[in-house]
């Protein structure tokens, strides 16, 4: 049997077939996600899959899941990450952007673009950006900003990052990092000390030519 299925036999596991779930998604969308396909992507038995979800439904609602926990999960937890000005409260959350180990941009489009299909995900979507904004807005309340300020700012934060991901806007690393204390101004009014951007440089291996 092909070795880069794991350990636990010829039924796969849980995580190994939702890893494939997810890798169709983000190559062909929600309609390529489906039982045979990957039981023969992943060289098991179509039955195998029923050992660990009882059907497609429950298959596509771990899906879900897993996109809330990594992307909602960790924007809300770099919103509230310790930092000692509002402009590094921010870095802390633009780290969401620039690692996929904390946002995955490709999950966040595929999500999105499945939500057209479906009422149900759509709602869960509108759900998921109503408490991302809320963590931004409380981070901003945090540093003493007026309350409709902040929902503004948190917003401008959110919808500006969501329209990236949509037109799916690429850009250098160098290039990015250049606009980075732009951004940040603009979205607290506040300029990063140079100390605050250098930490964030160098947390995403990044240095200044």
């Amino acid at each position: 049997m092909d070795q880069s299925l794991n350990d636990t036999g010829w039924r796969g596991s849980q995580e190994g077939w939702l890893e494939a779930a997810y890798q169709s998604l983000l190559e062909s969308g929600v309609d390529s996600v489906k039982i045979l396909p990957l039981a023969k992507k992943l060289n098991l038995s179509r039955t195998s899959f029923y050992w660990f979800f009882k059907d497609r439904e429950e298959l596509l609602s771990a899906l879900v899941a897993r996109w809330r926990e990594k992307n909602t999960g960790n924007i809300v937890k770099q919103s509230e990450a310790y930092a000692e000005s509002l402009a590094e409260a921010m870095l802390n959350v633009f780290d969401c952007w620039l690692s996929t180990d904390l946002f995955d941009a490709r999950f966040e489009f595929a999500v999105r673009s499945w939500a057209l299909q479906s009422d149900e995900l759509l709602a869960e979507v509108h759900k998921a950006d109503q408490i991302r904004l809320e963590a931004l807005k409380r981070m901003f309340m945090r540093f003493g900003v007026p309350e409709t300020t902040s929902d503004v700012r948190a917003r401008t934060t959110y919808l500006v990052q969501i329209g990236y991901i949509s037109m799916q806007s690429k850009e250098e690393l160098a290039v990015r990092m250049k606009r980075i204390p732009e951004y940040i101004a603009i979205y607290t009014g506040e300029v990063p000390q140079q100390r605050e951007l250098d930490r964030f440089f160098a947390r995403h291996g990044y240095r200044p030519g």
